[in-house]
């Protein structure tokens, strides 16, 4: 099943249950259906349930009020199928406060040299952290529904979430926000990348290239993203096509 792809249905209405079912492709199976919605929520799916109908949380909710998860790791490859994470960085925003911090090693059997020099982490560092599992377990609960946000989204999303089906949990269904994409749609900036923008804009954290720090930075030039956010932008789901220029008469 795309998930994805039932996320994209929903966004323009709702569905009956009969619907969802079939979307699902359950039609016909002896199937508990609100265990089967519980199932989706916990992986972060946002669904909300009004009689016979479900709809997609992310359209109901003001992006005020929503919650984000800024996340950022740091790894041993560009790719999720070779690479190990090595460190996971995240915290939690609402309505313009900080309401959760998750900072974390984990445990892999070597790190290449070019990341201990890119990210100044060595193998003593995490020689005794916990192990992937054990961490993207922890991950999963602390992230709950939250709208997942990073600079270059794919990649952490898709990193965190190949390795949380490979030690056999579901993979991530929450909504997701990049940074990059929303800063580009908001701040006029001859670059992108993290770095830059945190000279630029005068974030000025320190650190770079670990992952609690890089995930603060992203924060702030959300903030400062929202300086410029048409007012006609009101859920969290605005807020989301916006930054991927699919937000129709938003002027």
């Amino acid at each position: 099943m795309n998930y994805f792809r039932l996320y994209d249905r929903l966004k323009s209405s709702s569905l009956s249950k009969a619907e969802f079912l079939k979307h699902l492709g359950l039609v016909g199976q002896c199937i508990d259906f609100e265990s089967e919605i519980e199932v989706l929520k916990s992986c972060g799916f946002p669904l909300l349930e009004d009689k016979e109908h479900i709809f997609l949380e992310t359209t109901k909710i003001k992006w005020q009020e929503q919650t984000f998860c800024f996340v950022d790791i740091e790894t041993t490859g560009s790719k999720p199928q070779s690479g190990s994470i090595i460190e996971i960085g995240a915290l939690k925003y609402r309505n313009g406060e900080m309401i959760g911090k998750f900072e974390s090693f984990v445990y892999a059997k070597e790190i290449p040299e070019k990341i201990t020099e890119l990210t100044g982490i060595c193998a003593k560092d995490i020689c005794h952290a916990p192990n992937v599992r054990d961490v993207l377990r922890d991950f999963r609960v602390f992230l709950g529904d939250s709208v997942f946000v990073a600079h270059n989204v794919k990649f952490d999303y898709s990193f965190i979430s190949h390795h949380m089906e490979s030690i056999g949990l579901y993979p991530l269904l929450n909504p997701k926000l990049c940074t990059i994409d929303l800063a580009r749609k908001t701040i006029l900036s001859p670059r992108y990348s993290l770095g830059f923008l945190n000279t630029f804009l005068g974030i000025n954290t320190s650190v770079s290239h670990r992952a609690y720090a890089d995930a603060l930075s992203a924060l702030r030039v959300f903030e400062i993203c929202l300086y410029t956010l048409p007012k006609a932008v009101k859920s969290t789901q605005d807020l989301i096509d916006f930054s991927k220029g699919k937000c129709k008469n938003i002027h």
